[in-house]
This record gives C-alpha cells, sequence and structure tokens, in this order.
C-alpha cells in the first residue's frame, strides 16, 4: 500500500450544513474521511450538522465560499453543494445564487487546483429546463429561460459546469460533475418551497394539500440515501463527463399528493391553484450511465422513504 493509500483521506464540503451537505458529511465519515465543512448559514441550518460537535473527525468553517477559501492542511477531495436549491430561495435570493454557483464555485476550484484534490460540483436536472426530450439524458443540452425566475439558479449551474469542465481542461483538475434529480429525506427545510416538504406540512396539519395547474405535471423522487450513495461513487469512479443521478420512478403531482396524504393518514383535501412561471412539466432522469458506470440506481421504496421523512417532519411543524 502506498502512503496516500493509509493516510486518512480528507474531504471539503461547501454547504456543509445544508440539507444534502449534511448527509453528504455523514456518509464521508462513515467511511473515515476527515471532513470540514463551510457554510453561511444563508439556507442551510445549525440543526443539520448539530449531532457532529465533537467529532474529532469534523471541523466547521462558518464562511461565505465566494470568498477566499484558505486552508493549511493537504485536501484529497473538494464537493462543491453550496447553493440556495429551492425556488422561494430564487426568488429571494437570486444574486447570492448566482453568486455562489460563479463565484464559489471558482474559489472551490481554485482549492482544488491548490490542493491537487479532485472536485465534484452539485449540479441539478433544473439545467434541463423545461425539458423537450423525455426522459432526460446527459447529452441534452436543456431548454431554459435565462431571464425567468428560475434563471438565475439554472444558469448559474450551468455556468458551474462550463467552469468546472475549464478547469478541468486548462488545469487538469480532476474533476466531477453530478446532475441531481428531485431528492426528499429528513433535514430539508420545511417552508423552502419544494413539493415534499409544502405537501407534507400540510398534510399533517390537514390543510388543504396545494397542487399547481392541473397537477398533471411529473417528477420523480428520489430518497436522500441513495441520492449520496450515488454521487459518493462518482466521485470514487474515473468518468469525468456528467451522470444523472435520481430516481426513474415517474409520478403526477395529483399521484404524489394523494400518496402524503394516505402516508400521514391525513384528512387535508387537494386544492388546485395557477401554475407559476417556467415550472417544468416532466421530471425524470434517464440513469443509464449511473447503472452501467456506478453500478448505482435507487433502493429505497417511496413509501418507506416518507415514513421517515413524515417522521421527521413532525417534529418541525
Amino acid at each position: 500500500m502506498t502512503q496516500k493509500q493509509l493516510k486518512q483521506p480528507t474531504s471539503v464540503v461547501t454547504g456543509a450544513a445544508g440539507f444534502l451537505g449534511s448527509h453528504l458529511t455523514d456518509l464521508l465519515l462513515a467511511h473515515g474521511h476527515k471532513v470540514i465543512g463551510i457554510d453561511n448559514f444563508v439556507t442551510g441550518s445549525v440543526d443539520n450538522i448539530v449531532h457532529l460537535g465533537g467529532n474529532p473527525n469534523f471541523k466547521f468553517i462558518q464562511q461565505d465560499v465566494t470568498e477566499f477559501i484558505f486552508l493549511d492542511v493537504p485536501v484529497d477531495y473538494v464537493w462543491h453543494f453550496a447553493s440556495p436549491a429551492s425556488p422561494i430561495d430564487y426568488l429571494e435570493l437570486p444574486i447570492q445564487t448566482l453568486k455562489v454557483g460563479s463565484l464559489g464555485t471558482h474559489k472551490a476550484l481554485g482549492l482544488a487546483k491548490n490542493k491537487k484534490a479532485r472536485f465534484l460540483i452539485a449540479s441539478t436536472s433544473e439545467i434541463y429546463g423545461d425539458p423537450l426530450i423525455h426522459p432526460q439524458t446527459e447529452e441534452y443540452w436543456g431548454n431554459v429561460n435565462t431571464i425567468g425566475p428560475r434563471g438565475c439558479y439554472d444558469e448559474a449551474k450551468r455556468f458551474a459546469e462550463a467552469m468546472t469542465m475549464a478547469y478541468h481542461r486548462e488545469h487538469k483538475v480532476e474533476t466531477r460533475i453530478v446532475r441531481i434529480f428531485n431528492t426528499y429525506g429528513p433535514r430539508m427545510r420545511i417552508n423552502d418551497g419544494r413539493v415534499v416538504p409544502a405537501f407534507v406540512s400540510q398534510a399533517i396539519k390537514n390543510k388543504p394539500v396545494t397542487v399547481f395547474g392541473k397537477g398533471q405535471q411529473t417528477r420523480s423522487f428520489c430518497y436522500v440515501s441513495d441520492l449520496i450513495e450515488g454521487i459518493y461513487r462518482l466521485m470514487m469512479s474515473d468518468y469525468d463527463l456528467p451522470v444523472n443521478i435520481g430516481n426513474p420512478v415517474e409520478m403526477t403531482m395529483v399521484e404524489f399528493a394523494e400518496e402524503i396524504i394516505r402516508a400521514t393518514k391525513s384528512k387535508s383535501k387537494i386544492v388546485f391553484k395557477p401554475l407559476p412561471q417556467d415550472d417544468p412539466k416532466q421530471r425524470k432522469p434517464n440513469i443509464t450511465k449511473a447503472r452501467k458506470i456506478l453500478k448505482w440506481e435507487p433502493k429505497v421504496k417511496l413509501a418507506d422513504g416518507l415514513t421517515d421523512t413524515i417522521a421527521y417532519f413532525r417534529t418541525k411543524v
């Protein structure tokens, strides 16, 4: 075994106090990594990482990643997860969303280059916009409204992917790009405007469950532990082009609302509201690459994932 294989790997996770960043941190610690978490708590929460207090393998830095990241230790992996990531955030924090995707990605890539570390960008299915092909493969270039209300997030992530590939080509940084589709699980913010927290919190309170449009738009939901496992496998693989990670089981919003009402044993009824601007009508990953290259596919059934998620939200409502 070489010296590098013997030593404990060090991972830097930006957005470590967020929903996905905190679950990633837990997985890395379980795999024996030292983790340096960075977050400025714009959308992250101390509650998501409070259980790590006193863990000698976890160090936390409160910082905006759009500023220079200085670390005086060796780093093996940089996982760039920092970003607001819900429709409510895009409306309230459009400039911060653009800055963390552009300047934040630049700073995180700079760190990876300086430390000769492998870099992974948490990109998104949103780069496909309101897709004209279905399901979405990694080769699809997308259909995005650059000046719409979601444009700040879509374009920030598209830029982040371009910046990542530029560092890969020009500076020979080892890079990985994951395109994340709808994910759910404990630690989601209850008021973040996304469909899982919205439906679950409404159903728990026996309030009307609000579905937009006619509720025929589709989503596919991946449980967080499945997603994080897929992302970990991608970082540890030799593949440097984008990979979709998500659950290909597709359902309409009406079907999903009914599933939540059943799972919470709620008395809620479904009500319909106008569809928001640029809301994608279909969202379903083609995960052929993940299956082939990473030997990955989701394992957690929706009913099982919802049980844990609903239990978490009951403690928050």
